[in-house]
């Protein structure tokens, strides 16, 4: 065939396609690969900006040392982690019936923090005058109810008018730290708005640690939720809903209870964890009970693909970072945002990894003469 019919194009050198599907080994080293880049460059920033490193170069290692020791170099520090890492799992997990349904719940430090105020009122109008069996009992009751209360108002408007339930949600949480700015003018007249430590209401200790409990709490609720999602009849109503709202309505699944029974449920969850928070470590209330984890928890949650189980990981990582970052801070003599840089850097290494893990790159090179009508010419 003639070649003046045919016009001579140039591929790109590159191009991408969305993979179909990856194997979760590969996804996860991918993912470890960008974690350990991440923390080759806080290595970098941390030679050319800490002082005492640039005095001594072949300390470079005492930062990544530091990361260890945040954690891991004393007993207390290693409970610490680990009470840290179940009050954000425990947040993340209620976070993820939601998610699941791809209802974008954006409200759980604000429900979480309804939780640790219902527990603590009910502390401190009657925490003399209860027994302490069942005064912990009716904290936990009040947590579960102030937290589901609080994530049903989204979903019922969700529900009937189909509101935006991100911005709903996001609301929220500044509506609840007004409520609870309230309440502590209330309850402490002198003005300060600090309330002091409780003497009642405390979850007891479990072999000597205050830390135990809440952990294995935290620990239970993990597995419960996973079977919940993955082998329950509602588990599976909330995956069909999360895939297709149509599919799940011509299959005869009653959207709008699915959705205000997960919510309810996912409000209750975050109840639960404030009322770990209130009982079990601070037995007071501030309007920063939560520490803004109900908003790192949905990075841990979308992190861990919406899986429970996998969930514990990523959790465990960012409490490492954040604390890892905190012992930087302390060796070295560092200004506090450098270990929110560090964090920070790592962090983007990790979520910037999802786009190699969702897409695959194509390198092509060469010429190829293709004829008018789109054949190849060889």
């Amino acid at each position: 065939m003639s070649l003046h019919h045919a016009s001579e194009v140039r591929e790109p050198l590159m191009h991408l396609s969305k993979r179909s599907a990856i194997h979760p080994a590969k996804a996860w080293a991918i993912r470890l690969a960008a974690i350990v880049l991440g923390l080759a460059v806080c290595g970098l920033v941390a030679f050319l900006l800490i002082e005492k490193i640039q005095e001594k170069p072949e300390k470079i290692w005492d930062f990544y040392n530091a990361f260890i020791k945040g954690s891991f170099s004393t007993s207390r520090k290693f409970w610490k982690f680990l009470k840290n890492l179940a009050i954000l799992l425990g947040i993340a997990l209620a976070l993820t019936p939601a998610f699941r349904m791809r209802f974008w719940n954006t409200g759980a430090e604000g429900q979480t923090l309804m939780g640790v105020l219902g527990a603590i009122a009910v502390d401190f109008y009657w925490g003399e005058a209860l027994p302490e069996p069942l005064l912990l009992a009716l904290m936990l009751l009040a947590a579960l109810l102030c937290g589901g209360i609080w994530a049903l108002i989204p979903a019922l408007c969700k529900a009937k008018w189909n509101t935006n339930e991100t911005l709903f949600t996001l609301m929220m949480n500044y509506v609840a730290t007004f409520v609870v700015s309230y309440f502590l003018v209330i309850w402490v007249p002198n003005g300060s708005s600090s309330l002091p430590k409780m003497k009642t209401g405390k979850l007891p200790s479990v072999g000597g640690n205050d830390y135990l409990l809440i952990i294995l709490v935290v620990l239970i609720l993990t597995v419960g939720l996973y079977i919940y999602l993955n082998y329950s009849k509602h588990g599976y109503e909330i995956n069909v809903v999360g895939e297709s709202v149509r599919t799940a309505q011509y299959v005869g699944i009653n959207v709008r209870k699915v959705i205000i029974r997960t919510m309810l449920l996912s409000g209750m969850l975050c109840g639960l964890t404030g009322y770990l928070i209130a009982a079990g470590l601070d037995q007071t209330v501030t309007t920063n009970s939560v520490g803004g984890q109900g908003f790192t928890a949905i990075m841990v949650s979308w992190l861990g693909k919406f899986n429970p189980l996998a969930m514990i990981v990523t959790s465990g990582l960012i409490q490492l970072l954040n604390q890892g970052a905190a012992q930087i801070s302390q060796d070295f003599n560092v200004s506090g945002a450098l270990p929110d840089v560090i964090t920070g850097i790592i962090l983007f290494f990790i979520i910037g990894s999802e786009f190699f893990i969702n897409y695959q790159i194509h390198f092509r090179g060469g010429k190829h003469a293709v004829q008018a009508g789109g054949e190849a010419v060889k």
